[in-house]
C-alpha cells in the first residue's frame, strides 16, 4: 500500500512539474534562443578557425625485392606506433621548423617550438596496412599544407634512417584545405540552445520546488493534511472598489 501511494505521488509530482513547465513555456524559448545566439556569437567571434592538410607515406621492408611477404605486412602493422613517434620527434619537428622559419614568422608574434609542432600533428594508418596518414592542423590553410609536406619528407628521411629500411614512398601529397574543420558552428549553436533551454528548465523547478506558499485547496490537503470543505470565490470587481478607495 506504502508502495503505491509512493508511485500515485511520485506520477502527480511528475505531472506537476511538467504542467509547471508547459505554463513557463515562453520562458524556455527564450532562453533557448538566448543560448543558441550566445554560443553562435562566440563560435563566430572568439574562435579560431582551423584547417586539416593530410599527407600518406607507404612504409615497406621487403624481405625479399621482389615479394612482399606476410611477415612484411604483419610486422609494418605493429610499428606503426613507432613510425608516429618518430614522425612527431623533435629531430624532425625542428627541421621543419628551421626550413619553413615557423619560429620567426608564426602567427600572433610567438614563436613556435618543437613541443607545439608535434601537438599539431597526428599520425594514424589504415587497419592492416603500412599507409601512415600524416594529418596537420593549423589556423591557416596554406601553412597546414607546407608544414605537412615538409613533415612527410623529412621524417621519410628519419624513418630510413632509424629503422635502416629500404624507402619510403608516397602516397598523396598534402593539399591546401578549402573549409575548416573547427568550429562546428552549428554543433555550437544546438548545445548552446540546449544548455539555454535546460538551465532555465531546472530555475524553474527549483524556484517551483522551494516556494511553499499555499495557492489552492490542492496545496491545503498537501501541505496540511486536511481537506478543504469550502471556497470563497473572490469578487475582482470588489477588490477594484477597494483599491481605489485606499487611493482616495
Amino acid at each position: 500500500m506504502n508502495r503505491q501511494q509512493t508511485e500515485e505521488e511520485l506520477e502527480i509530482d511528475l505531472r506537476e512539474l511538467f504542467f509547471v513547465l508547459l505554463g513557463k513555456v515562453h520562458i524556455l524559448i527564450l532562453a533557448f534562443i538566448l543560448g543558441a545566439l550566445a554560443l553562435y556569437l562566440v563560435s563566430i567571434t572568439f574562435l579560431s578557425k582551423k584547417y586539416q592538410s593530410s599527407t600518406s607515406i607507404y612504409v615497406l621492408n621487403r624481405q625479399d625485392n621482389n615479394v612482399v611477404t606476410y611477415s612484411d605486412l604483419q610486422s609494418g602493422t605493429q610499428l606503426t606506433k613507432d613510425y608516429a613517434e618518430l614522425v612527431k620527434s623533435r629531430s624532425v619537428t625542428e627541421k621543419v621548423i628551421n626550413q619553413l622559419k615557423l619560429n620567426t614568422v608564426y602567427t600572433d608574434m610567438r614563436e613556435l617550438d618543437s613541443r607545439q609542432l608535434a601537438g599539431m600533428i597526428s599520425v594514424d594508418n589504415t587497419t592492416d596496412t603500412r599507409i601512415i596518414r600524416i594529418t596537420v592542423t593549423d589556423t591557416n590553410p596554406a601553412r597546414a599544407q607546407d608544414i605537412a609536406n615538409a613533415i612527410r619528407e623529412a621524417a621519410s628521411l628519419h624513418i630510413e634512417a632509424v629503422m635502416d629500411i629500404e624507402a619510403v614512398n608516397v602516397v598523396d601529397y598534402a593539399e591546401m584545405p578549402t573549409e575548416a574543420v573547427s568550429p562546428n558552428i552549428l554543433l555550437n549553436t544546438l548545445i548552446g540552445a540546449a544548455a539555454g533551454a535546460i538551465a532555465a528548465a531546472f530555475i524553474i523547478i527549483l524556484l517551483h520546488l522551494s516556494d511553499d506558499r499555499i495557492k489552492g485547496p490542492d496545496d491545503v490537503e498537501k501541505y496540511l493534511g486536511t481537506s478543504v470543505l469550502g471556497t470563497i470565490p473572490l469578487d475582482n470587481s470588489m477588490s477594484k472598489i477597494d483599491k481605489k478607495r485606499k487611493k482616495r
